[in-house]
């Protein structure tokens, strides 16, 4: 009974941490249906508006790593809940915004805060369900969440925005954030870490987000300064030289950020790689995809979160059902090569949809084809990317993973998004029409994110290579407590 007791309580846990995941998630992209009715009320220009969308990507992305270091030294749950509270503190600063310093800095906070939230969570899950079958349930479900969060954001923005306002798209994450926060507490297991005298490598985290946040401000800026302008250079020189200080004091210290030694794993590396490359490609479509939907063919906020729907439907109904069943049966690589060349085919589909698009001939097969491709292919990333880690390196794997994310969608978005305006603009200045000149802009991007999904198949076949069975859980001793309440909390409530 017990055991049974034990099993309900992880899988609680499991859902807890998810919908933690899936409010942090949703950030990334709720704003997107938002961004006019934001524009025309704060009044952001059109260069400055992106800072809406990257304020919390730069942030996030470049603590990841630190984030999850931090939670393998301190316990993951306190920097879970620690992250949360800020977050959700965040939130109501960027509900309560009044002009666009606040809401822009409102959302860096939010940044950090959900780069501690959810930076731990998948190295508490491949903990909690060590057994092959049950984690990869578990990561099909945190998959389901990572990859759809993003549309689901772009329906609940609309409905929000038209129902309301843009306001309530942060106001909404107050309740949510509570309520987790609560039920963490109870049921997520709350395991020492192993102390900060292990190290952690805060200068190091400061040259990582240093040079993301100045290569991602440089790329925006190429609109205005052009590539070949000493400013352009000299920044985007700054930000390399950080990055490359950033690899060699990992390669130097005691306690590295980023550890070297978890690239000698081609799985890792590679995962990881790939899966900055799918993300960037898929950015820029749920981007511009909204944009083309409401500036080319007139859509409402309300009706362009309703055109992503059926990808939020079939990522869901794959993530959390058959790519557990396909990870079991063929492994995670031969699960993942097939779901990426999907994402190709859609996004080259993407390429192809006119200015008077018809929804169910010109929209619907790509977001039904990017729904089913990264429904199964996500799920197999996490896998491969976790697969090895120790209890131990749980957190730093974690985060790696999600930096990985993150990095690769704020710094894709910001090049599809500038190399997508300059085609715009230099067909608006040849005499083409408003909308003609939008569409191909939006074009060129949906073709150079299929290339980079293309590359990102061409690892998955030359690169990955399947796990060993042993290799597919994170170990831990029999004995050890996967998901019980912390006891000094069991009466509370």
């Amino acid at each position: 009974m017990n055991t049974i007791d034990n099993d309900r309580t992880r899988w609680l846990a499991l859902y807890v941490l998810c919908a933690g995941m899936l409010m942090i998630v949703l950030d990334a992209t709720i704003v997107n249906v938002a961004l006019p009715s934001i524009q025309d009320d704060l009044g952001f220009s059109q260069n400055n508006l992106a800072w809406v969308i990257n304020a919390y990507m730069i942030p996030f992305g470049g603590l990841l790593l630190l984030a999850g270091r931090m939670g393998d030294l301190l316990g993951q749950r306190r920097v879970f809940l620690v992250g949360l509270t800020i977050f959700t503190a965040a939130s109501l600063l960027c509900a309560a915004s009044q002009n666009q310093e606040m809401l822009v800095g409102a959302r860096f906070i939010q940044g950090f805060g959900g780069a501690l939230a959810s930076a731990v969570i998948l190295g508490m899950i491949v903990t909690m369900f060590p057994e092959p079958a049950a984690q990869a349930k578990a990561i099909g479900v945190y998959g389901f969440v990572a990859s759809a969060g993003g549309s689901i954001g772009l329906l609940l923005g609309g409905v929000l925005t038209d129902a309301i306002s843009w306001h309530w798209i942060f106001f909404i994450n107050l309740p949510i954030g509570i309520a987790v926060a609560i039920l963490a507490k109870r049921v997520v297991a709350n395991p020492e870490g192993i102390g900060l005298s292990e190290g952690a490598d805060f200068p190091g985290a400061v040259l990582l987000t240093s040079s993301l946040m100045l290569g991602v401000f440089t790329i925006l800026q190429i609109e205005n300064w052009g590539w070949g302008d000493s400013r352009t250079l000299i920044l985007s020189a700054i930000s390399a030289v950080l990055l490359a200080l950033f690899i060699f004091r990992q390669a130097r210290i005691a306690n590295p950020l980023m550890p070297l030694r978890l690239f000698r794993s081609r799985n890792v590396a590679g995962s990881n790689v790939l899966q900055a490359l799918l993300v960037a490609g898929m950015f820029g479509m749920f981007f511009l995809g909204a944009l083309y939907l409401q500036r080319v063919l007139g859509y409402s906020p309300l009706e362009v979160g309703l055109a992503f729907l059926p990808t939020t439907i079939v990522m869901g109904g794959l993530s959390l059902g058959l790519s557990e069943k396909l990870i079991m049966r063929f492994g995670p690589r031969t699960t993942l090569i097939p779901g990426v060349c999907l994402v190709v085919v859609a996004l080259l589909l993407f390429a192809r949809t006119p200015v008077d698009g018809n929804y169910f001939t010109d929209l619907l097969p790509p977001f039904l084809l990017i729904g089913i491709g990264v429904g199964t292919s996500f799920p197999a990333i996490m896998t491969l990317a976790m697969s090895g880690a120790t209890p131990e390196d749980a957190g730093l794997a974690s985060g790696l993973v999600n930096t990985s994310m993150q990095v690769g969608g704020s710094i894709g978005l910001a090049v599809l998004a500038t190399l997508s305006t300059e085609r715009t603009n230099s067909l608006l200045a040849d005499g083409e029409g408003q909308l003609e000149a939008l569409n191909a802009g939006y074009h060129v991007a949906y073709l150079i994110g299929a290339g980079l999904a293309a590359i990102a198949v061409a690892i998955a076949v030359f690169v990955l290579r399947s796990p060993r069975p042993e290799e597919m859980p994170v170990h831990q001793d029999a004995e050890a407590p996967q998901a019980q309440p912390d006891p000094a909390l069991s009466e509370v409530g």
